[in-house]
């Protein structure tokens, strides 16, 4: 993959976009809308990279929407030009630095 984020931002912005069950049951939980993943797109960062993940590379992306930060995890399919949304969440302060880009030791 040359440049996984603009493939990422280039499949949310021609929703070719796959929500994953797991997905659907957390951002529900979480209070985190597919708006704000859709629409939050030129303030995604790739903050962590797992190219060798099990079915697909994957990246963990840092997402924000006013003053509201998430992370978003994206499985990246080449092949078939799309993403799969894994899981998005909220950040924990206690494990992130202050700017949430990067885990705390």
């Amino acid at each position: 993959m040359t440049d996984a984020l603009e493939f990422i931002k280039r499949c949310i912005a021609e929703r070719r976009v796959y929500w994953t069950y797991h997905v659907q049951m957390r951002m529900g939980e979480r209070s985190i809308s597919r708006k704000m993943i859709l629409e939050s797109v030129e303030s995604y960062e790739i903050i962590e990279s797992y190219p060798t993940d099990k079915y697909l590379p994957s990246y963990l992306v840092y997402g924000r929407i006013g003053d509201i930060i998430f992370h978003v995890l994206f499985a990246v399919d080449e092949k078939e030009e799309n993403v799969r949304i894994i899981t998005a969440y909220f950040p924990d302060r206690a494990k992130w630095t202050d700017d949430m880009k990067r885990r705390r030791k």
